[in-house]
């Protein structure tokens, strides 16, 4: 529930730092990217002594043949075990950001459209990272100065050659990397802004129709809809001017090694040369050039992943939290103790702020108070969809800032009960997986939902009135297990026959277990054992 804030981190260190628990299957998948260099000079060097045996006999070409042929196969199964240990990183770093993002956004109430924009595209940004990008920087690291000390040994002047040339090839990923980083992340800002808009926008829906704001509605989503497509075609403008460039040196500087062992190999180069080469090594330095400039080429290619990771970093930087022991409460009703808390969003000023009370084990407290006072807060702080910013909580033997959340051993019913697609029972079952059909239909009659319980039901409550889905709500209290109860409004809309109704169902729900119902209505604090006004 608490945290400690966040310290300044760049893009890189918080990749970097994330990824640290996988430092094994890191280092594994760029090991098994280097590895593809045995198999590439296995297979040159196959072909060309292939090649330059042939004019004495198939039966002396034959091994190296071979040697070729298991290269070739050995290369296959190595880049496709790469491409599976990137797979697992890319998939268990995703998995623990998007974990810390949940925690962030319903712990400490971040709800904002950037913050799902994270969630979603920003989390499918590191996919191409840690899959792609990061075993392929290591290689692109290693590989060629490799592949040039196995040409040092057939030719040190093509070596040498190879050598100088990746400085201008190096030059020209540098340059273009820093030129699309700054477009990269502005067009995340604009995905960013579109997906924020449009879900306001959905959530707002109903008002938009009423009021005939579609027309205007239309054209901010179109406005914002036309950057993102702008910022995209930048990013891509970049992407295919560094690829031409890329493109040019390492055809340049195949084309040189070419010439160079050509006019070697009919001796007119027009100066003396310290070496002389023959076919076999003639043909190995030509099939391992193209080689050289490979992992560079394939990091070029996925160098938009790191700039897409980067640019999606500043909006999942979230604070760590504390490491936070699980509650363990018996079966029992427990007694709570707030002491001087207090609950504030981000920079908001606090909702609750010195709020202190004593619930004994058992007792039904009702807390009433004009909207916004934070009646619904202090219910949401227990079940850790709230920040406790200040003081603690005792419940129990146990204490909220140590243990996070109770929300496992409690019951719980909000002002808008969840629906999903699926049949009535099945929605009532979703407090206690375990339960048995008997125990549901008892949990229905006891909330009084009536009818058929196997009638289907959509995710938006078609089917269910607004009483019927407040019961819904009251029926996954009464199924699930739990100590304490909390109620969020549990009356609120329903016309007075309806909530006399729910009183009783109010009153047995809360049978044998320490309760916290905020209400604006007399009548459902009537039945609570004390009132207590914010």
């Amino acid at each position: 529930m608490t945290a400690v804030p966040i310290a300044p981190v760049s893009a890189a260190a918080w990749l970097k730092q994330t990824a640290r628990p996988w430092r094994r299957l890191t280092l594994l998948a760029g090991l098994l990217t280097v590895a593809d260099v045995v198999s590439a000079i296995g297979f040159a060097a196959g072909l060309a002594l292939t090649i330059s045996n042939l004019t004495v006999s198939p039966a002396a070409a034959a091994p190296w043949l071979a040697l070729a042929v298991l290269s070739l196969v050995g290369r296959g199964l190595i880049g496709q075990a790469a491409v599976i240990v990137g797979a697992r990183l890319g998939c268990a770093v995703k998995t623990d950001v998007r974990s810390r993002l949940l925690s962030d956004l319903f712990g400490r109430g971040r709800r904002s459209g950037n913050r799902l924009t994270a969630l979603v595209e920003g989390v499918a940004a590191l996919d191409g990272y840690y899959s792609r990008f990061a075993p392929l920087r290591l290689a692109a690291g290693v590989s060629p100065l490799l592949i040039i000390a196995a040409t040092a040994l057939a030719s040190p002047v093509s070596a040498g050659v190879l050598l100088f040339t990746l400085v201008p090839f190096i030059a020209g990923m540098a340059l273009a990397g820093t030129a699309a980083a700054g477009e990269s992340r502005r067009q995340f800002q604009a995905l960013e802004r579109l997906s924020g808009l449009f879900i306001d926008r959905i959530r707002t829906l109903p008002a938009i129709l009423a009021y005939g704001a579609v027309d205007r509605t239309t054209a901010q989503i179109a406005q914002a809809s036309e950057e993102l497509e702008r910022r995209t075609a930048r990013v891509m403008r970049i992407a295919f001017l560094s690829s031409g460039v890329l493109e040019f040196f390492s055809a340049l500087s195949v084309a040189l090694i070419a010439v160079y062992c050509g006019f070697n190999l009919l001796r007119l180069l027009p100066f003396p040369a310290p070496e002389t080469l023959d076919l076999s090594r003639a043909f190995f330095v030509l099939a391992l050039a193209p080689e050289v400039y490979a992992p560079l080429r394939r990091l070029a290619a996925a160098y938009h992943d790191r700039q897409a990771a980067e640019a999606a970093v500043p909006s999942m930087i979230v604070p760590d939290a504390r490491p936070a022991m699980r509650a363990r409460l018996g079966d029992s009703s427990p007694a709570l103790h707030f002491r001087d808390v207090a609950i504030a969003y981000e920079d908001a000023a606090p909702v609750i702020d010195a709020f202190c009370l004593d619930v004994m084990p058992g007792q039904t407290v009702a807390l009433m108070g004009a909207s916004g006072a934070g009646k619904s807060s202090l219910l949401h702080l227990l079940l850790g969809l709230a920040p406790l910013t200040r003081g603690d909580i005792q419940i129990g033997e146990q204490r909220l800032s140590l243990c996070g959340d109770i929300a496992g051993r409690v019951a719980w019913a909000s002002q808008h009960p969840i629906v999903v697609p699926g049949t009535l029972a099945q929605n009532i079952a979703l407090a206690d997986r375990t339960a048995c059909p008997g125990r549901i239909a008892l949990a229905a009659r006891t909330a009084g939902l009536s009818g058929d319980l196997n009638r289907p039901i959509d995710e938006r409550g078609g089917g269910l009135s607004g009483g019927e889905r407040r019961r819904l709500g009251l029926a996954r209290a009464v199924l699930k297990p739990a100590p304490i109860l909390l109620l969020d409004e549990p009356t609120a809309n329903l016309d007075p026959a309806a909530e006399r109704a729910m009183l009783d169902v109010i009153r047995r729900a809360a049978r044998g277990r320490t309760t916290l119902i905020a209400t604006h209505s007399p009548a459902v604090a009537a039945l609570a054992d004390r009132v207590v006004r914010l």
